[in-house]
């Protein structure tokens, strides 16, 4: 079973995490974490509740300062030293697990707001869209199966169907980096597998962490796994190879 370890220099990451531990209280939340992701590459997180995986997403994105080690994006920017803001336009965008879109906008209007070098919700409304800004809208549209829906309100979509256009609106970014939590939560069957086929089309473009519980999506998503276990990587490799390691096993999958 391999364990992410600081990487040779000459193997291009996207991300690049070594030793990094946060405490709240004398409780360690992350403990001398190290894991590395390629550019392209997609990856699956899992692990018990308080594993760390929401603390590992907060020190990624600069809401959550480590008190030691070293977070590195593409190979050069320390995100350790950023804000929020400055990460994120850095090109790491994050999706909470609560879709949060603006239910009152068309799907159209929400993605529009997004773009990169956007504009506010009423600069939105009455300035026209330049041909550059309507074929990226025209894209991810098509990306995220809503371009029949993009002139409905965005609170008609079913729950599934938010999720997605939240995930376009981060598109709106331009991010090279995606973190993802828990997307497959309260979605159906259907809108489970057809979230696992957007993420394998997104993978061709950007970089994928996608935190997440429900192990029939991360067999659909076909990817590395990492199994996070008291704020460290317990085990890396397939998902039918983390399902056989015996400490895995008593540690979550036997729950």
């Amino acid at each position: 079973m391999s364990i992410a370890t600081p990487k040779h220099i000459d193997q291009p990451t996207v991300l690049y995490m070594n030793g990094v531990s946060v405490s709240f209280d004398g409780f360690k939340a992350l403990n001398s974490l190290s894991l590395f992701i390629e550019p392209g590459e997609m990856r699956a997180i899992i692990g018990p509740n308080g594993a760390g995986k929401t603390t590992m997403m907060d020190v990624i994105t600069g809401k959550t300062r480590p008190d030691s080690g070293t977070i590195l994006f593409n190979d050069k920017e320390d995100l350790t030293r950023y804000d929020e803001a400055q990460v994120a336009n850095m090109g790491v965008g994050r999706k909470f697990q609560k879709p949060s879109v603006i239910e009152s906008l068309t799907v159209f209007e929400n993605i529009e707001m997004s773009l990169k070098g956007g504009r506010s919700v009423w600069q939105a409304l009455v300035h026209k869209l330049t041909p550059a800004r309507q074929k990226k809208i025209d894209e991810i549209l098509e990306l995220i199966d809503l371009k029949d829906r993009q002139h409905e309100e965005a609170g008609s979509l079913s729950h599934g169907q938010k999720q997605w256009l939240e995930i376009g609106m981060l598109l709106g970014q331009e991010p090279e980096l995606l973190l993802i939590d828990e997307p497959a939560a309260g979605m159906t069957d259907e809108e489970t597998m057809k979230t696992a086929e957007l993420f394998k089309r997104l993978a061709k473009k950007h970089s994928l962490m996608v935190v997440e519980h429900d192990m029939d999506f991360i067999e659909a998503l076909d990817c590395k796994v990492t199994v996070l276990h008291e704020g460290r990587v317990l085990a890396e490799g397939s998902l039918e190879t983390v399902k056989a390691n015996q400490e895995v096993i008593e540690v979550y999958l036997g729950r």
